[in-house]
């Protein structure tokens, strides 16, 4: 490093008040609160032409209910549990179509079922390729999910969901498996939502590439924390909610979610443009929210 290297370096360090300088490009200074306003937007979407969107939600349900139906059926019951939790894994590729319709809503034009299932993207090949990484990330989590089991109960067959809820909360190594498990679980869930919950919507409406969507989507989060997590929060409140209700809660409760991460993609992506629009309340003649 030369004289002047070394002095910018030495000058970019001292202004930022840490080793590196960073970059605050990411960064949105979103409130934690605006991530309810994504929620009301999302709201506001399902709202309009309601019909798509209630399909698109019934959809999801009776996919559920195939995935937990095979897994008993093939004696998988075993993976019941982390086969649900890896649904949010894979839960903002299969959004896409709800994206679609925020984003047709926003220029404007007509919205139905078709469009929702035949998405044209900006980036449909990379769109694919993430749905994939996705799809073996959580392929992962069931792994892992099993190798912890088979850490703390050896090769203990399982004992089916009638006695798994005494073995869990009434032995210290159900209790152990429950927090050993929690935390990887936790750790696998939150570098999924960071890496897809702006990528797929960012491959939807932009030119680009999976891997430059995916660490994007990280840098949005990393950068805009409080707000991020107030959403991560609310989308595992109410996937809880639709799991206690026999997953009929997804109904509604997918599709509200998909349109209002659509808002919450506009708003770290182009804030300005996103501000316009949603305090109008009415579509931006040629928007394509594509950044510039």
């Amino acid at each position: 490093m030369n004289s002047k290297q070394s002095e910018r370096y030495n000058g970019q360090a001292s202004r930022s008040g840490s080793p590196l300088p960073r970059d605050d490009n990411f960064s949105r200074a979103l409130p934690a609160a605006a991530a309810f306003d994504w929620l009301k937007a999302g709201w506001a979407d399902f709202r309009q032409q309601p019909g798509p969107s209630l399909a698109y939600g019934i959809l999801a349900f009776v996919l559920s209910i195939v995935l937990i139906g095979g897994l008993f059926a093939l004696d998988l019951d075993y993976i019941l549990f982390p086969a649900i939790a890896g649904f949010m894994v894979v839960g903002p590729f299969l959004a896409i179509g709800l994206y679609e319709k925020s984003r047709l809503i926003q220029e404007g034009r007509p919205v139905s079922l078709r469009e929702m299932i035949l998405v044209r993207g900006q980036s449909m090949g990379q769109l694919l390729f993430s749905g994939v990484l996705l799809c073996l990330l959580m392929l992962l989590w069931m792994r892992a999910a099993v190798i912890i089991y088979a850490l703390f109960f050896g090769l203990q067959p399982f004992p089916g969901l009638d006695d798994v809820t005494g073995m869990l909360f009434t032995t210290p190594t159900g209790l152990w498996l429950l927090l050993v498990g929690s935390l990887v679980g936790g750790l696998f869930a939150a570098f999924a939502f960071a890496i897809s919950v702006f990528a797929i919507p960012m491959l939807l409406n932009e030119k680009s590439d999976a891997l430059t969507a995916m660490g994007t989507s990280m840098a949005f989060v990393w950068n805009n924390l409080p707000v991020m997590l107030t959403w991560g929060v609310i989308v595992v409140v109410l996937f809880g909610l639709s799991t206690i209700t026999g997953f009929l809660g997804l109904v509604v409760a997918f599709p509200v979610l998909g349109h209002a991460t659509w808002h919450a993609y506009l708003a770290v992506r182009q804030p300005e443009r996103y501000m316009r629009t949603t305090s109008s309340g009415q579509p931006e003649e040629g928007y394509n929210g594509a950044v510039s």
